[in-house]
C-alpha cells in the first residue's frame, strides 16, 4: 500500500549550499538521504515530496554546516499481510512467478498460482496447469494476496514478499473472468426420460 507520511526531523544544510534557496536546499540533502532506503516501519521510502524548513538554524563548533529543523512529507511503499494487489509478471522460473508490486519484486510459489497441478515450460518460460490449460507467463496481469512481507536489509533487493493466487477470484485477469462467466451461466439440466409402458 503506498503511504503520504509526514516526517519531522534536523535536516543538515552543507556550506556549498547556502547560496540558494533554504528549502531547494533542505530537499536535495533530503532526497539523498531518504529516497530508495528502507525501513521496517514505513516500508520503502520513493520520493521526497514536500518540505518546510525553520529558517533559524544551529551551528555545531567544528562544522561548516547549518542545522534547521524540518518537517517533510514522503511517498513510501508497504506491502501489508492479506493485501489483494493487481501486478504484472516480470519472469517466470521452474518455481513460481516473480510480480511486479510498486518498488518490490513478489513471488508467487508454483504451488500457489492455482488450484491444478502446474508444469513448467522452459521454452515458452511459462507455467501451464494441466486440467484447465490455463497460461501464466511474463507481461500477464494478475491478482494476488500478499501472504508474508520481509522487510529486512537496507534495499528493496534485500525485501521478501510471498504472495498466493489460490483462491476465489485470484490469479491472471483472464481466468477470473472465465470463472465469473462460468458462474453467471444457467446450470444446465439434464432431463430424463421415463420408457413408457
Amino acid at each position: 500500500m503506498y503511504y503520504l507520511v509526514e516526517v519531522s526531523d534536523v535536516v543538515r544544510i552543507p556550506p556549498d549550499k547556502f547560496r540558494g534557496p533554504l528549502e531547494k536546499a533542505a530537499m536535495e540533502v533530503l532526497r539523498e538521504a531518504y529516497e530508495g532506503t528502507l525501513s521496517k516501519t514505513l516500508g520503502g521510502i520513493l520520493a521526497v515530496v514536500d518540505v518546510k524548513v525553520s529558517p533559524m538554524g544551529r551551528l555545531v563548533h567544528g562544522d561548516g554546516a547549518t542545522y534547521h529543523r524540518a518537517v517533510f512529507t514522503l511517498l513510501a511503499y508497504k506491502p501489508l499481510e492479506q493485501e489483494v494487489v493487481e501486478a504484472e509478471v516480470t519472469e517466470v522460473t521452474s518455481f513460481g512467478a516473480f510480480l511486479r508490486l510498486g518498488p518490490l519484486e513478489g513471488l508467487v510459489h508454483v504451488s500457489q498460482v492455482a488450484d491444478d497441478y502446474i508444469s513448467y515450460d522452459g521454452k515458452r518460460g511459462a507455467l501451464i496447469c494441466k486440467n484447465t490449460r490455463r497460461v501464466l507467463q511474463k507481461g500477464d496481469v494478475v491478482r494476488a494476496r500478499v501472504v508474508t512481507v520481509s522487510l529486512s536489509g537496507s534495499s528493496f533487493r534485500e525485501c521478501k514478499v510471498g504472495l498466493t493466487m489460490r483462491q476465489p477470484f485470484l490469479g491472471k485477469l483472464e481466468w477470473i473472468e472465465e470463472d465469473l462467466e462460468k458462474a453467471r451461466a444457467p446450470p444446465k439440466v439434464k432431463v430424463k426420460r421415463s420408457m413408457g409402458a
